[in-house]
């Protein structure tokens, strides 16, 4: 007999208080063929999307958008201070090799390696304060993802679609994009302990074909017609079956998620080509992997799909740790396509109401990195305790920056903000309580914001 089979069998004791702690989870777990369904928010929101563009491998703030002239001034001085210890032995300081310049009528000084960005400051908060709790790119993935730096908690997307459902029920709630995959790859956007239905699900955008793009989403030997007749004979039998096991919120969840794969046959294919869109728009955001992901988040957004996860490429191709100047490549490929999307959000009105999210798990260290090399380079090492988040649309205030570090752009100093917050502040734009806002499991009441976390009010338009 195994464990599940003596706690159904057991007629008291502790088998019977387990059950009954059980039976009390599963009456407030949602059924699974309306765990997609739209959900009323806590109050009344100021956005109904989200995409996150993630810059992974660690994007410097000192060389984008946290203009430093002490860097330059101080340029192979030591910092003062302490010796610092950072992940790897850092050397003296070392000024930005890109120039900064005041753009838009905000006047925000923009490095010259995003001079698209740049013209569109205006629409950007450029949160200055982010900081974080580890210097891995592991689990400081996981915490800008999941809110907690450990594997084994629900994404944000799956927060998110566990909060408020989807607008599109052809697709799924959650989609994640990427060519092939970061560092730790589907744990990033997983839904842990919330049912399955919330998983996000994985697009490789690197293919050209939309039947590629997602394997094995028609059916080769059956007729819609006859997938109908036969997903309506499963649902009967697993009807049957629900009817005598009772509640069973996992595989509810699993035939949800069958459901929304059958479904995306119809739409799914429509959605992801790309030839859809006029040429002229393709070319704005160009061919590569980043830039038709930055288009096919656009038309997900505009289908109703509530999160999108945008990763810029395999690994960890922002992790400049043997020469900074690698970002200026780097930059050129993000800067059109992400302009480009800013752009048709607003001609498709759909700016006001998509939070869009531009950043990275960490940032970059001032000082050189001088070990781990055959010879001293121009690299920066992982930085962790004062980094650059972009935020657009959906409520947020443009032209304007928050927070600030050191002198030296090590530190968060002023107006600090930790991805909780940051968290607590898109679920409050997407009209969700971040304290309200939980799952039971295990005996816990679990939120994405752990127990931490404060709405960052004002970046709030």
């Amino acid at each position: 007999m195994n464990r599940r089979e003596l706690l159904r069998t057991a007629g008291a004791g502790f088998g019977m208080a387990g059950l009954s702690s059980l039976l009390q989870a599963a009456s407030k777990t949602e059924t699974a063929s309306g765990a997609l369904a739209v959900k009323a928010p806590h109050f009344t929101p100021k956005a109904k999307r989200v995409i996150f563009i993630f810059l992974n491998g660690g994007m410097s703030q000192v060389d984008t958008f946290d203009p430093k002239p002490m860097l330059a001034k101080h340029h192979g001085e030591p910092m003062p201070g302490p010796k610092i210890k950072t992940d790897r032995a850092s050397g003296s300081l070392m000024r930005s090799p890109f120039e900064f310049r005041k753009r838009g009528q905000s006047g925000l000084e923009v490095s010259e390696i995003f001079p698209q960005l740049g013209a569109r400051i205006d629409d950007l908060c450029v949160i200055r304060s982010m900081y974080s709790d580890n210097g891995n790119h592991g689990p400081s993935l996981l915490l800008m993802n999941s809110g907690h730096g450990l594997a084994g908690r629900p994404s944000m997307g799956s927060w998110l679609t566990y909060g408020l459902g989807t607008e599109n029920q052809n697709l799924p709630g959650f989609v994640a994009l990427c060519p092939g995959y970061p560092v730790l790859g589907p744990q990033l956007w997983d839904s842990a302990f919330l049912p399955s239905s919330y998983q996000g699900a994985y697009i490789r955008n690197s293919e050209r074909e939309p039947e590629k793009l997602v394997r094995n989403v028609r059916n080769k030997d059956l007729t819609l017609a006859e997938q109908e007749r036969q997903l309506s004979l499963v649902g009967k039998l697993n009807e049957s079956y629900l009817s005598q096991i009772g509640h069973q919120p996992q595989l509810e969840a699993s035939i949800a998620s069958m459901e929304v794969a059958f479904r995306m046959q119809m739409e799914a294919p429509d959605v992801l080509d790309l030839t859809k869109e006029s040429e002229a728009t393709r070319a704005r955001y160009g061919d590569s992997d980043f830039g038709r992901g930055c288009l096919m988040s656009l038309r997900l957004a505009e289908r109703g799909v509530r999160m999108v996860q945008l990763y810029f490429g395999n690994f960890q191709p922002w992790d400049s740790h043997d020469d900074i100047r690698v970002h200026a490549k780097l930059a050129e490929a993000a800067d059109g396509p992400i302009a480009a999307l800013l752009d048709d959000l607003k001609a498709r009105g759909l700016f006001k109401d998509t939070i869009v999210i531009i950043g990275s798990e960490f940032g970059r260290t001032p000082m050189i990195q001088n070990s781990g090399l055959e010879r001293v380079g121009n690299g920066r090492d992982h930085n962790v305790p004062g980094y650059t988040t972009l935020l657009a649309g959906g409520g947020i205030k443009g032209g304007m920056a928050y927070g600030a570090t050191d002198d030296f752009g090590f530190k968060a100093v002023e107006n600090r903000v930790h991805p909780h917050d940051l968290h607590a502040t898109i679920l409050h734009l997407m009209g969700l309580d971040h304290k309200r806002l939980t799952y039971r499991y295990s005996g816990r009441d679990f939120r994405l914001t752990d127990v931490a976390g404060e709405v960052i009010q004002p970046i709030i338009a």
